[in-house]
């Protein structure tokens, strides 16, 4: 299905771009206290805060964090498509982190590419921007679906997630049974209870029939019985090979063709996933998975359902089967999610290079004004004699 196309954001920019102060807020805008969630659509939006008033994320930092994902999108699509995916992943690293160096801010990251001494650049815990302004924490998968970007097949992006500090949970790289659904569906339904009860629940919500409803399900021998009950419904499944964060986000917008997230992934993207969702008013829950024999990977043969809760408990959760909701997993004040495409998807195309120019899709979401930005930036390169509208 072709990715949405919203027009709210068009950004034709040079690499090298002007720093101009943005638009004041609308006249007539209704004033709320910066603790009071954003208004749900339709509703008359807050002003922004004072300019006076420096929150650590503010309007400033989400323009900064959509080149920061731009960038890496651009710098893993050099590779799209090569079977390199751990030079697409190093590609897009480095060039996320450059572009995070040059923000004032005290950044931190809080999800990343690993513990320290598993990766040089963006581990847990390392320090990025200047060094002062706000501190900021940030959950980044600079090359999420790095498969799907050697392959060159749909899904890849650079996303991230930012906000105040201790805003995101720090999610250990374990495995997470999630459930994303439609803001009709917030509440209501429940990962707690089965894939029927759930489907039936999104029928009522969504009006419309279980045979026209779509579920996502990563392609995982441990999502057998899942995908068998799922169908038992009537409702339709749609297999993943990799790259669940998109998937979960579409089902926050209506006309994606994507009604529900069902399914265990990673832990870490299920963070990045919950503050989008978040931010857009969708629902979204996650619970830690420790028992290999329910995850079923590779990864994790020869560890022990006993050894992950040792492990959990040594990072200070004491309750393994916690559910976590959306509000939990981003709990900041202010939280933004910016994603761009690497490769096509259901959201947003794939970087396209030109003669000209580079031009990238991408979209920001964010509680601190409510709203979610599609927006597409054209990179001109220098000496360019012809820019194509579109």
């Amino acid at each position: 299905m072709a990715p949405l196309r919203d027009r709210e954001v068009l950004q034709c920019q040079g690499l090298a771009r002007l720093r101009c102060p943005l638009a004041p807020p609308r006249t007539g805008a209704v004033t709320r206290p910066l603790d009071q969630p954003a208004p749900l659509s339709g509703q008359p939006c807050a002003p922004y805060p004072s300019p006076n008033r420096r929150t650590a994320v503010d309007r400033t930092l989400i323009q900064e964090i959509l080149e920061v994902v731009e960038q890496a999108a651009i710098a893993s699509a050099e590779l799209t498509g090569l079977g390199k995916k751990d030079e697409a992943d190093a590609a897009a690293v480095e060039a996320m982190r450059k572009r995070m160096g040059q923000i004032q801010m005290q950044g931190k990251i809080v999800i990343g590419e690993g513990e320290r001494d598993e990766a040089p650049m963006l581990y847990i815990g390392e320090e990025v921007g200047s060094g002062t302004g706000p501190g900021v924490d940030f959950a980044v998968d600079p090359c999420e679906g790095t498969n799907l970007c050697a392959n060159n097949q749909r899904g890849s992006m650079a996303v991230l997630a930012a906000s105040d500090r201790g805003g995101l949970f720090n999610a250990p790289d374990f495995y997470m049974k999630k459930l994303a659904a439609p803001p009709a569906a917030k509440g209501k339904v429940d990962i707690r209870k089965s894939a029927t009860e759930n489907i039936a629940i999104l029928s009522e919500c969504l009006g419309i029939a279980a045979s026209e409803l779509v579920i996502v399900v990563m392609d995982r021998a441990r999502h057998n019985d899942l995908i068998a009950e799922i169908r038992a419904t009537g409702a339709r499944v749609q297999p993943i090979s990799d790259g669940d964060v998109q998937a979960a986000i579409a089902c926050g917008f209506a006309g994606t063709g994507t009604h529900c997230l069902m399914g265990i992934g990673a832990a870490p993207e299920g963070v990045i996933s919950a503050a989008a969702l978040r931010a857009l008013g969708g629902h979204f829950q996650g619970q830690l998975v420790y028992d290999p024999a329910v995850a079923q990977t590779k990864e994790w043969e020869g560890l022990t359902r006993e050894g992950n809760l040792s492990r959990l408990a040594e990072m200070g959760i004491s309750d393994p089967d916690k559910i976590y909701e959306a509000e939990e997993l981003a709990s900041g004040e202010n939280v933004v999610f910016a994603g761009s495409g690497i490769t096509d998807g259901l959201l947003f195309h794939g970087v396209k290079f030109e003669r000209d120019c580079t031009r990238t899709s991408s979209l920001v979401i964010s509680t601190l004004d409510g709203t979610a930005r599609f927006t597409d930036t054209v990179h001109i390169k220098p000496g360019a004699q012809s820019i194509a509208l579109r």
